[in-house]
């Protein structure tokens, strides 16, 4: 006890000091601000909460966070603009964003890049779709707003849409991802600053980037379709469709794009057979006959008319069942 009494000099003093460095950390910040905020002064003297533009609402955003040391003031990205300052609105600032800016893209993006150019999800923004077409960040961004409309899932792709008229006429089409319902956005699939992967896609494949949601597709099988496996766009048409599934078009016909009708014929409205199909005396269907037809109580089997070849093919994606081990049989339940 006598040992803790001596003691306790020393804890009031390292006590003494963590308060006395908290205090000098919690004034840093303050300081820091309030020095950026009279940086701001310059220019938010004119443009304040009476201008047309609403551009004070960056202080809600993290570009305005002043007690962050790197976050940029508005020199930083529009420059110093000193006859802009002498001068009013005769004279433009150094660096404007808006799309009528006479300011090349290079120059634009190059502000922003100086800060998130060491971003990961931005290294193939060099090279990429966007950066190829001309697309300025502040296309897509609002930098001065509040809310971001290209980073929220409800409003983003409005945004996208803008310029991508046909993805929006797909999306709305009876077959879409559940884009419309906000449920999903553009960004859950592509990824606008550049990828690694066709169609700026989060993944290296079509089929990499669909399994994150569709595992259930991923396989391995037993038996792989092929059309599958090499690539999920070879049937669907993942921005909408009029048909099931956003399937390109309806079975069979979708199916009739690749396999040959004559090799199995299921009597398609068109396609001619002449195929004389029975059955044995235990049921079995015999050789020439096709899965797809009806078997009536005489044994002979009736060909009906313009059914999906999913009516029997149910695990198109990929089949599992040891006994399909022919190549007429694949891909049943």
């Amino acid at each position: 006890m006598k040992r803790f009494h001596k003691l306790m000099p020393l804890f009031a003093f390292i006590f003494a000091c963590a308060a006395g460095a908290s205090a000098v950390s919690a004034a840093e910040p303050n300081a820091q601000a309030k020095a950026a905020l009279e940086k701001d002064s310059v220019c938010t003297a004119c443009h304040n909460e009476s201008w047309r533009t609403p551009v004070l609402a960056i202080y809600q955003t993290k570009h305005g966070t002043r007690s962050d040391a790197r976050s940029p003031g508005c020199t930083t990205c529009h420059g110093e603009s000193a006859g802009h300052l002498s001068e009013g609105s005769s004279t433009k600032p150094d660096r404007t964003f808006g799309k009528n800016s006479k300011v090349s893209v290079e120059d634009r993006n190059g502000v922003c890049q100086s800060c998130h150019q060491k971003d990961a999800k931005r290294m193939f923004w060099m090279g990429s779709q966007h950066q190829g077409g001309g697309v300025a960040c502040a296309s897509c961004h609002q930098v001065h707003a509040a809310q971001d409309r290209v980073r929220d899932k409800r409003t983003q792709p409005e945004v996208c849409f803008g310029c991508h008229k046909e993805q929006r006429a797909l999306s709305n089409k009876p077959s879409h991802h559940p884009i419309p319902e906000g449920k999903m956005t553009c960004s859950d699939c592509h990824s606008p600053h550049g990828s690694a992967g066709p169609k700026q896609l989060i993944k290296d494949s079509t089929n990499a980037t669909c399994y994150t949601c569709h595992a259930e597709k991923r396989g391995p099988f037993i038996h792989n379709h092929q059309p599958v496996t090499d690539d999920c766009a070879n049937c669907h048409n993942p921005h909408g469709t009029t048909a099931d599934y956003l399937l390109k078009t309806r079975a069979p016909f979708l199916c009739l794009a690749c396999h040959d009708p004559s090799s199995h014929p299921g009597n398609v409205p068109g396609v001619a057979s002449s195929v004389d199909m029975r059955t044995n005396k235990s049921g079995a269907v015999l050789s020439g006959t096709t899965p797809s037809d009806n078997i009536n109580s005489s044994g002979v089997v009736g060909k009906t008319q313009g059914l999906s070849c999913m009516n029997c093919h149910t695990n198109i994606h990929g089949s599992n069942n040891p006994m399909n081990s022919t190549r007429a049989l694949r891909f049943w339940r």
